[in-house]
């Protein structure tokens, strides 16, 4: 098993990231987005090729590995109607990146659905199958997010979303289903079960995150939490994983600091690195608890 975190959480300076899994003990870091002096702020997929360069070496400086790449394809800021180049454009980007860290992960999603649909439609299984394909060719395993997406409408949309893009693993996000309503029912769609989603798609998980929240009634963000304070079933999903044998990656995304599909929400930069690391402690506690309760079981 290894525990890893998706950096920028901690801090959009790669220094700060760096810091941050320095001072957690851990050896792996999930890249999304990165920032270094004299560069703006972006993906890491995207940013200009010196800033990457930059990235790469205080990385490698520190002895940590990038386990996995939270990319920006096909997320929930681009729906079916953006242009086709774009996506394949940033899978362009995002492969020979991978391929310089030795990256094997790369988590995709499968595009905003309309606010009204409920069944996706055949143009997002052709795409992502394409990606799916590209990605594969390369060596490298692309993780679909069960999020505001089509494949994260319900834990039916991710089946059937992997059933059509062979080769797809599933990377589940244990907070998301918080916020996302189950398009596989009748209106008005209720929110979506944590556990439930978890079930379903286990056989499929090839990489974990970490996120808990509690809803808010009548609000579309929820209050996230540390993890075991909210509603998102953390421990119940994480001691059923290690149940079954799961020892992949387990990526913590606090967001109790930022929420970082929300630009409205700002926050101390120290206040959002003590969040991280906090964050990361806390979740080995739990994991250390859940191990020990498994071999006493076991006894």
């Amino acid at each position: 098993m290894i525990l890893t975190g998706i950096g920028d959480e901690a801090g959009a300076n790669i220094d700060a990231q760096i810091k941050a899994t320095n001072e957690l003990g851990w050896k792996h870091l999930e890249m999304r987005f990165a920032e270094v002096p004299g560069f703006p702020k972006g993906n890491f997929h995207d940013i200009p090729e010196e800033a990457f360069n930059i990235c790469v070496e205080k990385l490698q400086a520190n002895g940590i590995e990038v386990y996995a790449f939270g990319s920006a394809i096909a997320n929930w800021a681009k729906t079916v109607e953006t242009p086709w180049d774009v996506t394949v454009c940033e899978v362009k980007r995002c492969i020979p990146r991978m391929q310089k860290v030795g990256s094997k992960f790369v988590r995709i999603m499968s595009f905003k659905p309309t606010p009204d649909e409920e069944k996706t439609p055949a143009v997002v299984f052709e795409r992502i199958a394409e990606v799916t394909k590209m990605f594969l060719d390369a060596g490298i395993q692309p993780v679909h997010e069960n999020c505001m997406n089509y494949g994260g409408m319900s834990w039916q949309h991710g089946i059937e979303l992997l059933e059509k893009c062979p080769g797809l693993k599933w990377v589940f996000d244990t907070g998301n289903p918080i916020f996302n309503t189950d398009r596989s029912k009748a209106k008005p769609w209720p929110q979506q079960d944590p556990w439930e989603f978890w079930v379903n798609v286990r056989e499929h998980v090839a990489h974990i995150h970490v996120k808990d929240a509690t809803p808010r009634p009548g609000q579309k963000e929820p209050d996230y939490n540390y993890p075991g304070e909210g509603q998102a079933r953390v421990r119940d999903i994480l001691k059923d994983a290690f149940s079954r044998g799961y020892d992949a990656g387990i990526s913590i995304e606090p967001h109790v600091a930022v929420v970082f599909h929300d630009a409205t929400v700002k926050t101390d930069d120290q206040v959002v690195y003590d969040s991280y690391v906090k964050y990361g402690r806390q979740l080995e506690q739990m994991i250390n608890g859940i191990k020990a309760e498994l071999v006493n079981e076991k006894k």
